[in-house]
Order: C-alpha cells, then structure tokens, then sequence
C-alpha cells in the first residue's frame, strides 16, 4: 500500500501539472460520469454572494458559480490548471476572468474577504493547520468554509464495482473512511476554530460527502 500511496502522490501532481489537458476525461472516467454531479453538490451550502474557490482546476465550479450571479475568484497552484480555466472562460466570452495562481498556504486576500470558501477533492494538503489558519483569517464573520473530501460508488452495476474497487486501492475512499474523515479532516477543522458540520448526499447510486465549516463570530 505504500509503494501505492507513492505512486498516487507522483500520479496527482503530473495529472494537475503536465497532464493536466486529459483531467476532464480521467475524472469522467473514474466516477463513470459522475463528476460533474458531484462538485456542483457544493453549490447549495455556498453563503454570500463574494466565493473563493481553492484548487479551481478546469475551471468547472467557477463558471457554475458566475452563471448563478455570484462574484468568484479561483487560486490555483498549477499554471496549467488555470491555463484550462482562462480557455472555457474565453469559449464563453466572459469579460473578466478572476483567477490567480497562489499557495494555499498564504490567501493573497485582505482579512474577512469572502463569505464563502470551496475546495472539491482537495488532497490532504488543505487540512494543513496553517492553511485552515489562513482560510479562517479571509472569511468573513460567520462566513463558511465548504469542502468535498471524498465521494465514493454504492451502485452494484459491474461499472459501478470496478470503480469502487479502484478508488478502494487507490486509497481514495478506503473501508473505514469515516474514521479516517474525522481523524484527518474534522478534528483539525475543529481546532482551527471551525463549527463542522457533516453532510452525505446521494448522487447517482454513489454518496458524496460534504464539510461545512462555520466561522464562529
């Protein structure tokens, strides 16, 4: 399983770097056409109308949120994933394109910026205490931070099987992932001063599993 963990770290970081033209294919093909289902799951829980979007990738969420009249600005560490995102915005001829490349780890952001922090399938980097320091200092008060740790497939079609099986050996959604999400990901929610709430929505014969974290004022 190490050699395997490994592999994965070497595999996300060419996937959202160089590789990073095939990412709306593999994450169609992994989820069997369940990805975009479940991102959008976010939108319900976003407050405010001012959002930052913390690994913005392709630039999916970002158009979803501006097209329902929100003001969103996206950071993303990878000049590739931005690069993707500037193309579907300028496909759609938008007029201003909000996106920054920047580390999660110091928000280029005044104090109380935003009502609404999102992350999608972050890896374990944004539970960093630092960055969760951060992230509390740009949102406003009772502002939230709403992330999308892990979805994972209930369907018993054979499709459905194969890709449980592979987010399974992947580590992605292994066997005991609630323990792991309240050890990894709630615990240090909490202790940065965050109030958690825990949601599980089912999309399409798989379950996608929601955090909202509230800034206590």
């Amino acid at each position: 399983m190490r050699l395997i963990s490994r592999f994965m770290r070497f595999f996300f970081h060419h996937f959202y770097h160089s590789f990073a033209w095939t990412y709306d294919f593999v994450a169609a093909v992994v989820s069997i056409g369940r990805w975009n289902d479940w991102i959008q799951t976010v939108i319900p829980f976003v407050q405010g109308t001012k959002i930052l979007e913390i690994g913005h990738g392709p630039g999916y969420i970002q158009r979803l949120l501006r097209d329902q009249g929100f003001f969103t600005i996206g950071l993303d560490e990878s000049m590739q994933m931005i690069n993707l995102a500037k193309s579907r915005f300028e496909r759609a001829e938008y007029k201003a394109i909000n996106l920054t490349r920047g580390l999660a780890q110091a928000l280029p952001f005044p104090d109380a910026e935003f009502d609404s922090v999102i992350s999608t399938f972050p890896s374990e980097y944004i539970f960093d205490p630092n960055i969760l320091s951060d992230v509390y200092r740009v949102l406003c008060d009772d502002g939230c931070f709403i992330v999308l740790p892990a979805a994972w497939i209930i369907g018993h079609k054979i499709l459905d099987q194969i890709a449980a099986w592979l987010f399974r050996v992947t580590g992605e959604t292994p066997k005991n992932i609630i323990e792991i999400i309240t050890e990894r990901f709630i615990r240090p929610l909490e202790e940065a001063g965050f109030k958690v709430e825990k949601r599980q929505i089912e999309v399409k014969s798989s379950i996608v599993l929601i955090l909202i974290a509230s800034k206590s004022s």
